[in-house]
Formats: C-alpha cells, sequence, structure tokens
C-alpha cells in the first residue's frame, strides 16, 4: 500500500509565521556576526600593521573592536581608534550576537521543556537576560 504525499499551497503551509521568521533571523545574524568580524579583522590588521601590534592583539580587536578593550596592549596610539565607528561596530556585533545566542537558548528550551507555561518563562527569562547582557555590554561600550 502506497500513501500518496500531500501537498500544501504557500497559503496553507504558512511561510511567513513566527517559526520561519526566526528561521530566516538565524541564518541573516549569523552572517551579520560573520560580517562584523570580518570587518573587525580587517581594521586589526591595518591597525596591526601600522603599529606593530602581535597576532593576540590582533585577535582580540578583530572579536571586540573597541579601544578600551586593547588599552593594555602593545598599540602606542590608540586615538586614531577611538571613534564613533570602531563603538558601533562593537554595538552591532554584541546586539547581534546576544540575540543569535538567546534565540538559540530558546530553542533549545522549546524542545527540552513540555509544558506551555514552562516554555513561557524560559522565553520571558531569556528576553530579560537579552536585555541585561545588552544593557551592559552597551554601557560599557559607550562609556567605559
Amino acid at each position: 500500500m502506497t500513501t500518496k504525499s500531500r501537498q500544501l499551497s504557500i497559503k496553507q503551509r504558512g511561510l511567513m509565521n513566527f517559526e520561519s521568521i526566526m528561521w530566516i533571523f538565524t541564518r541573516l545574524s549569523a552572517l551579520a556576526i560573520y560580517g562584523l568580524i570580518l570587518v573587525g579583522l580587517i581594521g586589526a590588521l591595518i591597525m596591526g600593521a601600522r603599529e606593530q601590534m602581535n597576532f593576540a592583539d590582533v585577535m582580540r580587536w578583530a572579536f571586540m573592536p573597541n579601544v578600551y578593550h586593547v588599552q593594555s596592549t602593545d598599540v602606542p596610539d590608540l586615538d586614531l581608534w577611538a571613534n564613533p565607528f570602531w563603538q558601533l561596530t562593537a554595538s552591532a556585533l554584541l546586539l547581534v550576537s546576544a540575540a543569535h545566542g538567546v534565540h538559540g537558548l530558546v530553542v533549545i528550551a522549546d524542545d527540552y521543556i513540555a509544558s506551555v507555561s514552562g516554555r513561557n518563562i524560559a522565553r520571558f527569562l531569556s528576553v530579560l537576560f537579552l536585555i541585561a547582557i545588552s544593557g551592559m555590554g552597551l554601557w560599557l561600550i559607550w562609556t567605559a
């Protein structure tokens, strides 16, 4: 006995439901993270070429392009790199990475928590965590 596969129209499939939007968000945020790291890495390589940075300092700058994060390194002149572009880059990297990671935690929690109320509590705590971490990170990036 063979069963015929059921085909649903696009309208019936619900391509623009919340889950599919979050699936797209996960993929696009990962690409954004790669792009922001690439921008930081290119900036770090430019800084390293000008200022004779070692590999560890280049990597520190690439993954957190914040002038105060690398002030303890051997780079003699950080004033050229203390500008709003690098603060915006670090802020974008923080926000996109935190949202991507918290969404991953929510997906994992949804897989393992059976009750609807438990999933809602986990989602609420995840959003609270996202807001707290993002707020602290942005405060450090812009005021340190």
